[in-house]
């Protein structure tokens, strides 16, 4: 044997003991996932009336909407979350906040990657219908001072409860190369973000800590522990979970399945103590690109072999949450290729089938087809106000500001480009589900429906 074969075998032999070090730390928790509070749905809820969606016709206004009154069942309504004209957004989340009202973060800046990226963060009213001003959390400085160590780019934010009641916020952070060398850090708040803590980088590996990424959301273990779903990209690309104690330290790591290569983003859909459901974004070489699905009935603690869903995947993540009744609603670019598709879906056999309840953003028809500049922005106005109420009844400025801030992204390659993408979804304790997304990389798109509005979905696909 070589010396530097000696040298491979025995960096190999030390990595292998630290890992397993590590490990051993974790080898005392128990599993069974922790059910989250049902919310609180009324029985019976009346028709309202809501109007149809917007019909354009040419006059003195060119983007006039024609009052055509319909009467349907619940509440269907978007939102831009994001108020910042002339900057990139990626990669929103949401939480609860102890009042109702519902706080999502992003991160945003001159384009994904740049060192004046920052995670930021705004609160919907859901009685007032309005998003508040949108506030820096923190960025790459105050992150690279508290960690007293180099930080390049910040990115993926995502938020929820701790057992406690407090919130925690993941973000990623990079300090050399691209999103493969990442890890996460962690800040808490006990005032629903109006403060935070310092941050502090999540130890998950003994070796060399790098290439974890998060983006799903976090659940409970029945003992309060957290359960982290994250993924590797760094070499091989896989999906994992990490177990965090209550003060949030990493007592745990469980890659979900041996053969999963090229699974990302993972969403785990807790089912019952014992039954969960992963699904994840695929990264993998298929000639069908398909969501991939891995299941647990032993709370956690042994994970089955990775299967291609029947949901479309073109590389791109998805969102997706358990309904009360056991339904899985779930929201994705439903294509192969391309994310200028978005569909939310529903699952009344635990994930075997989907079927779609509505076309969220569909412009995958129009994909090369658009050359013409003020073609393309025409199109990105009549779509900035359908997205935002205050957008079509203002006097055009606040709209021509909107879809100023989108031609560079859309209008980028001479021609008419658009991506939906990054949704992440929850339901509130009262019933209604929000969904937040990547709104061409320039705004954070805000849609919410209430428990009538998707039965009366679900009646009509019935």
């Amino acid at each position: 044997m070589g010396k530097y074969q000696r040298l491979a075998l025995l960096g190999f032999v030390l990595f292998a003991f630290t890992l397993a070090l590590f490990k051993a730390s974790g080898w005392h928790v128990s599993y069974g996932f922790r059910l989250p509070e049902p919310p609180l749905v009324q029985a019976v809820t009346p028709a309202v009336v809501v109007a149809k969606p917007p019909v354009r016709k040419r006059g003195r206004h060119r983007f006039q909407r024609e009052a055509e009154p319909t009467i349907a069942m619940g509440r269907f309504d978007s939102h831009f979350a994001s108020s910042k004209l002339h900057t990139q957004t990626h990669a929103a989340s949401l939480v609860e906040l102890k009042d109702g009202r519902v706080r999502a973060f992003w991160f945003s800046g001159s384009r994904e990657g740049a060192a004046d990226v920052t995670i930021n963060s705004a609160v919907f009213d859901p009685a007032r219908n309005v998003w508040g001003a949108e506030q820096v959390v923190t960025g790459r400085d105050s992150t690279q001072r508290a960690l007293h160590r180099y930080i390049a780019k910040v990115g993926n934010p995502v938020a929820t409860r701790a057992a406690d009641g407090s919130l925690w916020l993941f973000y990623v952070t990079v300090s050399l190369g691209g999103w493969a060398g990442s890890s996460i850090s962690l800040m808490t708040s006990d005032d629903d973000g109006v403060s935070w803590s310092a941050p502090r980088r999540l130890v998950t590996s003994p070796f060399i800590n790098i290439s974890t990424l998060v983006k799903g959301a976090p659940f409970l273990y029945a003992d309060g522990t957290m359960g982290l779903p994250v993924y590797h990209e760094f070499v091989s690309k896989f999906a994992e979970i990490l177990r965090l104690d209550k003060t949030g330290k990493v007592i745990d790591k469980q890659r979900l399945a041996a053969g999963g290569q090229g699974t990302l983003q993972p969403v785990v859909l807790v089912q019952s103590e014992k039954e969960a459901l992963v699904l994840t974004r695929y990264s993998g070489n298929a000639e069908i690109r398909r969501v991939v699905s891995i299941a647990t009935d032993s709370g956690g603690r042994h994970w089955g072999k990775p299967v291609q869903s029947s949901l479309k995947n073109p590389d791109a993540a998805l969102t997706a949450l358990v309904l009360p009744d056991g339904k899985l609603l779930a929201v994705l670019n439903d294509q192969e290729w391309g994310r200028d598709s978005l569909s939310l879906q529903i699952s009344a056999d635990g994930g075997s089938t989907w079927r779609e309840l509505r076309r969220l953003e569909e412009m995958s028809g129009l994909r090369n087809k658009i050359k013409d500049e003020p073609a393309c922005l025409r199109l990105v106005e009549s779509l900035a106000r359908n997205s935002e109420a205050r957008l079509d009844q203002g006097d055009g400025q606040l709209a021509a500001g909107h879809v100023d801030s989108a031609k560079l992204r859309v209008n980028a390659d001479g021609g008419c480009a658009f991506e939906f993408s990054y949704p992440y979804m929850i339901q509130t304790h009262n019933g209604d589900i929000h969904l937040a997304y990547t709104w061409n990389r320039t705004f954070i798109k805000h849609v919410v429906f209430d428990h009538a509005w998707l039965q009366h979905r679900l009646k009509e696909h019935q």
